[in-house]
C-alpha cells in the first residue's frame, strides 16, 4: 500500500553521514506515514554494500552514474509513488515529529507546492544553518538569501522565525514537495547538476500561481557542506552558471535583458574581488560559468518558450549585496518589508 509520504536520501560517498543519521531518521518517521527510500548515485566508499549489510530493510535505489543532485532525485523519484516527496539531505538529523506539522499545512492548503522545516545548524545548534534557515527569498537581481541568514552571516535562533511563512524558495536540504507537481513539470533542472536547482523549481512553480512555505514547527540540524565544502571553486562554477540560468528561464519579458545584464556586471565585480583577495581559482571559475552559461543559451531559449512567466511575490526590490556590504544589513529583520514584492 502506497504511503502518503516517501522520505527519499539521496547519497554520493556519503557512508558516514547515513551510519550517523539513518538510524534517528528511522526512528523519528511514523512508518504508517512515511517510507523512506535511499538513491545511490553511483557511490565508490561502500555506501551500497553498507546499506544491504545494515539496513537491509529500507528500499535502496542504484543509480548508474552520478548525474549530481538534479538527475540522482529525478531518476529516484521516477520510481517512487507517494502524495508528497521529501527529499532530504544524507547529513540532517531529524527531530520527532518533523513530517506531520509539515503535511498538515499542505494538507490544508493545496495551493502550497513546497515547504521546508526550520533549518537550523549541526554543530551550532542555537544558530541557523547557511542551506535553507528558515526559508529563502531572492533579490531583484537573483541573489539568494534567507530569513536566519543573509550570505555568512548566521542569526541565533531565538523563536524570532518560528511563524509559518510563504517564502519564495525551499532548501532543497529539506523538500516537501508534492508528487504530482513534481513529475508534472519535469522535477528538477537535469542541467543544473547541484546547486540552485531547488530554487529554479520553486521559481517556476511561483510562475504557475503555486505558493511555497517554511514551516518552522518542523526543525531539523544540517551539517552542510557534506559534498561540496563552502570554499569549493566547483560550488563557485555551479552557483554563478545556474543563477544566470535561473534568471534566464524565469524572468519576465520586461524585466529579462536588463536584470541579466545587470547581473553580469556584478558577476565580473565578483570576479575581480576574488583575484584580488588571492582566491584565483574563484576567479576562474566564474570565468568558466560565464562561457557555459553562453554556450548553452541556444538551448535556454527553447526551454524559456516552454515556461510561463510571471511577476510573483516574495522578490526583495532592493540589490541584498548592496544592503548586506555597504549598509551593513546583517539580519533578515532588518529589511525593509516594504520592500518585498
Amino acid at each position: 500500500m502506497m504511503k502518503r509520504v516517501a522520505v527519499v536520501i539521496l547519497n554520493y560517498n556519503g557512508k558516514k553521514f547515513l551510519e550517523e543519521f539513518l538510524p534517528t531518521v528511522i526512528a523519528q518517521t511514523d512508518p504508517t506515514l512515511a517510507d523512506i527510500v535511499v538513491a545511490d548515485n553511483a557511490s565508490t566508499d561502500g555506501s551500497v554494500a553498507f546499506m544491504q549489510e545494515r539496513f537491509p530493510d529500507i528500499r535502496l535505489i542504484v543509480n548508474e552514474s552520478n548525474g549530481g543532485f538534479s538527475t540522482g532525485y529525478n531518476l529516484a523519484l521516477q520510481q517512487v509513488e507517494a502524495t508528497y516527496y521529501v527529499l532530504l539531505n544524507s547529513d540532517i538529523e531529524v527531530t520527532p515529529h518533523w513530517i506531520e506539522p509539515v503535511v498538515a499545512l499542505m494538507d490544508a492548503d493545496p495551493a502550497i507546492a513546497a515547504c521546508q522545516p526550520k533549518i537550523l545548524s549541526y554543530y551550532e545548534r542555537n544558530k541557523f544553518e547557511y542551506a535553507g534557515a528558515a526559508g529563502g527569498f531572492i533579490d531583484q537581481y537573483g541573489y539568494p538569501f534567507c530569513r536566519g541568514r543573509l550570505f555568512q552571516h548566521l542569526e541565533e535562533d531565538h523563536g524570532q522565525y518560528d511563524d509559518v511563512a510563504e517564502v519564495f524558495w525551499a532548501t532543497g536540504a529539506c523538500l516537501f514537495v508534492r508528487a504530482d507537481l513534481y513529475r508534472k513539470y519535469g522535477g528538477l533542472d537535469d542541467s543544473f547538476f547541484a546547486h540552485m536547482e531547488e530554487i529554479d523549481f520553486c521559481w517556476r512553480m511561483k510562475n504557475l500561481g503555486y505558493k511555497i512555505y517554511c514551516c518552522p514547527q518542523s526543525k531539523v540540524y544540517h551539517i552542510g557542506g557534506g559534498t561540496l565544502p563552502k570554499s569549493s571553486a566547483r560550488k563557485t562554477f555551479l552557483n554563478f552558471r545556474n543563477n544566470l540560468s535561473l534568471l534566464y528561464k524565469n524572468l519576465p519579458d520586461g524585466r529579462l535583458f536588463w536584470t541579466i545584464a545587470y547581473r553580469i556586471l556584478l558577476d565580473w565585480v565578483a570576479a575581480v574581488k576574488f583575484l584580488f583577495g588571492g582566491s584565483w581559482a574563484d576567479c576562474w571559475a566564474v570565468t568558466r560559468a560565464h562561457v557555459a552559461f553562453y554556450r548553452r543559451l541556444p538551448v535556454l531559449r527553447k526551454v524559456r518558450k516552454e515556461l510561463a512567466h510571471n511577476k510573483v511575490g516574495k522578490v526583495y526590490l532592493r540589490n541584498i549585496v548592496f544592503d548586506n556590504f555597504l549598509r551593513g544589513k546583517k539580519r533578515y529583520s532588518e529589511l525593509d518589508p516594504e520592500q518585498f514584492s
